[in-house]
């Protein structure tokens, strides 16, 4: 059993067998175990550049997402799994991660490894890159770190000059089958409790 904490209602974690699926009203926050976690944190208050345009327009400080990235990173480090965020994403900084490199993982501690992704090397129609943090009691498997342009746009703040449809905000945060299954595997692969063996 894995628990898939923050992830959309009704979504793609949900009807999956031995996949318990923490959404929104449920609130993945509450979660303590036993059992090792893919965690997807909200980003809105993390992301570059939309956290910094959102908190000048509305107010909404960089981080202050009610504890949620902080809860997530504690419960892969207790129970291991893998988290995932965008690329550059400013909780990083916050909570002193080593910066993920594409094309290999980078240990970052004992247990520990973070790399690069783009989701469309997984089937997502926008390039989507993603770090990845992982904790488990070996090294994880080589990744797909191919970098497909992808046909749409998560957003039009990004500095780039292609010519694309922008996706809705419902389809820029889907998780896409082959990725969520990667992420459910990583985290199958953590075997036993981080917990138990410190």
């Amino acid at each position: 059993m894995i628990a898939a904490l923050f992830v959309q209602t009704n979504g793609a974690y949900f009807g999956l067998p031995d996949v318990d699926p923490w959404d929104e009203p449920r609130d993945a926050r509450k979660y303590l175990g036993p059992h090792p976690v893919v965690a997807h944190p909200p980003c809105a208050r993390w992301c570059k550049p939309l956290a910094k345009v959102n908190e000048t327009r509305y107010g909404h400080k960089i981080g202050d997402d009610g504890g949620c990235f902080q809860h997530a990173l504690m419960m892969v480090r207790a129970l291991g799994g893998v988290l995932e965020h965008p690329a550059n994403s400013y909780a990083w900084d916050r909570f002193c991660l080593p910066k993920p490199r594409r094309g290999t993982w980078l240990s970052a501690d004992r247990w520990q490894w973070v790399t690069e992704v783009s989701q469309s090397a997984y089937g997502h129609k926008a390039r989507k890159n993603t770090w990845l943090f992982y904790q488990g009691r070996q090294e994880p498997p080589a990744l797909d770190w191919s970098d497909p342009a992808g046909t749409h746009l998560t957003s039009f703040l990004k500095r780039t000059a292609r010519v694309a449809p922008r996706l809705s905000k419902r389809e820029a945060i889907k998780t896409p089958p082959a990725f969520r299954d990667l992420l459910i595997e990583l985290a199958r692969g953590v075997h036993t409790s981080i917990a138990s063996t410190k």
